[in-house]
């Protein structure tokens, strides 16, 4: 079996994040994790806070805090809410970690060493008011290519397109509020992607099985002219620049936080010496497939600026094989946004539901072939036809009629006729086909199939009818409840991907250990694998349906279809 390198774009360290970033990279890269390890690979999963940059300076102004215990803290907070969704994260680092500092400053020599760091003085804006220069992200102002008018001064957030603070229209100080900006002269260190370009679309060229949506972003800037990058910056938050001249600036946030997939995994072999040969999963990792998850308005600094990082520094670490983006999930038809409070943010989620519920709403509609829109009354009616009706009420009407006519444990007698070979023949085309979704991480089609093996079970129960077969032959009745019963087992392993705490309680109501490997091939063997005897506990309410009273308090409290947010 393979080894595989899974990670996904770093949350950003400034609050609790929204279902879209759940949605656009943690989740579907955990999703394809665990069904990597359930079939058998070897897997190292990992991800870390992005702490470095404005946001957190500005944010922890405003907490009143160190910025570095209010990133602590932050950590906290988002690792706690991760492990609530149960992501499944070998290791969540910390950019800010000593690991990462170690490794940003050894890129920068290397890339100078090389050829690709010049030193320029550039204009820079610098505020009056605020006495100091500011850096990309403490400057906003309107958009010169979209019109957006909330634009940051290293990225507009609605177009994607990068910025300089200069390019902005009519720009003010993210800090004060200021209009009263100079341009000045400071001097900075330049990545030198102008001569990279060439070998970044032979790379790009090659790589035909990738989205659509993730090339095509990548060539529109190889197209439009790769110009070269600031990685510094004027400000006391960050890897510090280690080059004479330098002392007081620091490396820019997007240079060292795709850095930081390499540090987590360093922090992961410093936290535990078994894993002290971290390096093989990064330095001449040739038996490794890499795999990075991320939303659209990520994919340049991972098909570009980060590739351009490990191509400059001419040492063999490990280049992306595979990059799945992903589109927005919007609220309603406007942003989720973190920085503007808009949308359902995972804590609030959580507090309303358990983790499944979001789980599996988010992957069966998962942003993959474009935008998708969040409305309450998709989520219930996903929730309710699909946990509630088909997943729940087969296991609950299962193991309720089979506890009042034979007791709590699988039943003896009967013979497995026609029903239980047409069920175990599309069974396992269904989790053949589903387990291929996976394995090309085609999330939504997935679910389609996953909910297709659901609602065998129900078919299966319709057809054989043991509430009646029961008063004239109840030998058949009981074979078609053992069946049902394997059923469970079977579901639980393949849902425990989408849905492993549900997984967890169906194995455990079956009395089964977590799953930790996938079905065999003989699908007629896995629906006999509890034989007669074998006990079995009666669960409560799987799933709980969502009301059309929930659907109004939660419209109420969140916004809905009546005060639909912009876009901008």
């Amino acid at each position: 079996m393979g080894r595989h390198l899974v990670t996904s774009a770093l949350p950003y360290i400034n609050g609790v994040k929204h279902l879209g970033n759940l949605v656009g990279s943690m989740l579907p890269a955990d999703v394809y994790a665990r069904y990597l390890r359930l079939a058998g690979h070897e897997v190292l999963y990992i991800c870390a806070t992005d702490e470095h940059g404005t946001p957190a300076e500005l944010a922890a102004l405003e907490a009143g805090l160190d910025v570095a215990e209010y990133c602590r803290r932050q950590h906290q907070l988002q690792a706690e809410v991760y492990r609530r969704f149960d992501l499944s994260f070998d290791y969540f680092g910390r950019s800010s970690s000593p690991q990462n500092h170690e490794l940003t400053q050894h890129f920068a020599r290397r890339l100078a060493e090389q050829g690709f760091i010049e030193e320029r003085e550039v204009k820079q804006v610098y505020s009056v008011a605020d006495q100091r220069f500011l850096p990309d992200r403490y400057i906003v102002g309107t958009c010169p290519y979209c019109g957006y008018t909330a634009a940051r001064g290293d990225q507009c957030e609605n177009c994607t397109r990068l910025l300089d603070p200069t390019d902005l229209i009519q720009p003010r100080s993210a800090i004060s509020g200021s209009t009263e900006l100079e341009v000045r002269q400071s001097r900075h260190l330049y990545l030198l992607q102008s001569r990279l370009a060439g070998e970044l679309r032979a790379w790009i060229d090659s790589k035909r099985d990738w989205p659509v949506l993730v090339t095509s972003i990548a060539r529109k800037w190889l197209d439009e002219g790769l110009g070269d990058r600031g990685i510094t910056r004027d400000l006391q938050w960050g890897v510090p620049v280690d080059r004479p001249g330098f002392e007081e600036k620091v490396y820019y946030v997007w240079f060292d936080a795709p850095i930081e997939y390499i540090g987590a995994t360093k922090e992961w072999a410093d936290a535990d010496p078994a894993h002290r040969e971290w390096r093989a999963w990064w330095y001449d990792a040739h038996d490794v497939r890499y795999t990075q998850f991320m939303a659209k308005d990520n994919i340049p600094f991972h098909t570009i600026s980060f590739p351009s990082t490990i191509l400059g520094s001419r040492e063999p670490w490990k280049l992306v094989d595979y990059v799945k983006g992903f589109n927005w999930l919007n609220y309603y038809g406007g942003k989720f946004s973190t920085s503007r409070g808009v949308g359902v943010f995972m804590t609030d989620a959580l507090e309303l539901l358990p983790a499944d519920y979001w789980r599996w709403y988010l992957i069966a509609n998962a942003p993959e072939s474009d935008d998708v829109s969040f409305t309450w009354e998709l989520f219930a009616a996903t929730v309710n036809k699909d946990l509630a009706d088909t997943l729940g009420n087969f296991v609950n009407r299962t193991l309720t009629f089979t506890a009042r006519r034979f007791g709590e444990q699988v039943p003896a007698g009967g013979t497995p006729g026609p029903l239980e070979q047409d069920l175990a023949a599309a069974l396992a085309e269904a989790i053949g086909a589903y387990a291929e979704h996976l394995e090309r991480m085609e999330f939504r089609k997935a679910a389609n199939r996953l909910r297709e093996v659901w609602a065998l079970g129900n078919g299966y129960l319709e057809r054989a009818s043991p509430w009646t077969t029961i008063r004239e032959d109840p030998q058949q009745a009981a074979c078609t409840l053992r069946t049902a019963i394997n059923l469970i087992r079977v579901f639980a392993v393949v849902s425990a991907p989408i849905v492993p705490a549900t997984s967890r309680r169906l194995l455990g109501v079956v009395g089964q250990p977590d799953a930790a490997t996938w079905l065999s091939a003989d699908i007629t063997a896995e629906l006999a694998a509890l034989g007669p005897g074998h006990p079995f506990t009666v669960p409560g309410v799987l799933f709980g349906k969502v009301s059309d009273e929930h659907i109004a308090a939660w419209t109420e409290r969140f916004g809905g279809s009546e005060e639909a947010l912009p876009s901008a």
